[in-house]
């Protein structure tokens, strides 16, 4: 086992991809013995104290088959339908596999508005991360039914690393019908061999992809690129044979299968290194000297206690600057509440904000993973 291999024992938060091929046995109709024992895997992970998210293609696939399609439509609105279709077999299979090890399940489509208006990105993680937290498996897909070609994410592998960067969790497993990425395409080169590890960013990779399948949109270069940005929060990513015995539980506990493309930053270090980048601010906090020091010395969140004054206009998620009373800048993050819920709470005890506000969704005006010092 590789030290890289290693780290993934620690995984705490998983993010679990599976694609078309794999779900519909190539097009035959939903595989209920594989999804069954790769639900079984899962709640393993589960049970094992672990968080698990499931990126799940194979509505289009699932519902071309109720609908006695061959060939995958080409117009968006039968792809929609057939996505609407095939949505609800799929989801009804997924609950009762898990049902089956007492965990409950619940459906998640998103959209590319989801995650990139920032209020949404930071309501939708708020909620998958609660759903983990009750030990209940959240079921992700696409919300195919009425994207449109304009701002759909493009395949299933590009939305599980996003869902990877929106709940920062730590490995993104993608399951596909190779034993993992080559060094060439296997089809046309006998002596093609498995890439065993790479770092993420590795420039070479995206010249050894491959193309995509009949029934999904990805190919490895999806992968590749998925990897890429699962490892801007510092996700690792494997890329593994689904059909291969146990495959789930063996990459989680280290097992040398399929292809690791690493990550060569730690999460939290990427999610600062990327606060630290960003330039455009909405807002400033001026702070006070007790705030100052719990921020600067104690590594702690930052309190609506603290906060003297509120300047701008912004939203939840928005970044803002933080200030000491002298002026200077000490921190930036994103805020946790808007600009007009931040004045009405600055100074004021986190016990207070459900009666000043009618409602509290954090106690920290700015959490501590999300602030950076500067």
């Amino acid at each position: 086992m590789s030290a890289k291999r290693d780290l993934l024992r620690s995984a705490q938060r998983w993010v679990i991809k599976i694609g078309s091929s794999l779900l519909t046995d190539n097009g035959k109709g939903l595989d209920r013995k594989a999804i069954a024992g790769w639900v079984g895997q899962i709640s393993e992970l589960v049970k094992l104290g672990h968080e698990v998210v499931l990126v799940s293609s194979g509505a289009v696939a699932a519902g071309m088959n109720r609908l006695g399609w061959k060939d995958r439509p080409q117009a968006i609105h039968e792809l929609q339908a057939a996505a609407a279709v095939g949505q609800m077999g799929l989801i009804q299979v997924y609950e009762e596999a898990f049902q089956a090890y007492n965990l409950h399940t619940a459906q998640i489509l998103l959209d590319h508005d989801d995650l990139y208006h920032r209020q949404r990105y930071l309501n939708a993680r708020s909620t998958l991360r609660t759903l983990t937290g009750l030990r209940v498996i959240p079921v992700v897909n696409e919300n195919d039914t009425v994207v449109t070609d304009e701002i759909r994410f493009g395949d299933n592998d590009t939305l599980g690393a996003l869902v990877a960067n929106l709940i920062e969790a730590d490995a993104l497993m993608i399951l596909t019908d190779q034993l993992g990425m080559y060094d060439s395409d296997p089809r046309s080169n006998a002596l093609a061999k498995i890439i065993a590890e790479s770092p993420a960013a590795e420039e070479s990779l995206v010249a050894m992809a491959g193309g995509g399948g009949v029934l999904g949109r990805g190919g490895m270069t999806t992968k590749v690129r998925a990897a890429r940005l699962a490892e801007r929060s510092g996700a690792s990513t494997v890329i593994v044979g689904g059909r291969i015995e146990r495959v789930i539980t063996r990459v989680a506990a280290g097992e040398t299968l399929g292809t690791l493309l690493y990550a060569e930053q730690e999460p939290l270090a990427a999610r600062k290194r990327w606060l630290a980048g960003q330039m455009q601010s909405k807002g400033i906090l001026t702070l006070d000297d007790g705030a100052v020091d719990v921020l600067r010395n104690k590594g702690k969140s930052l309190l609506p206690v603290g906060v003297k004054s509120v300047q701008g206009e912004f939203l939840r998620g928005d970044l803002v600057i933080c200030r000491d009373l002298t002026g200077r800048e000490i921190a930036r993050g994103l805020a946790n509440y808007n600009s007009d819920e931040a004045r009405k709470i600055a100074g004021q005890a986190s016990s207070k904000i459900f009666h000043l506000l009618g409602y509290k969704d954090d106690d920290e005006l700015i959490h501590r993973d999300n602030l950076v010092l500067v």
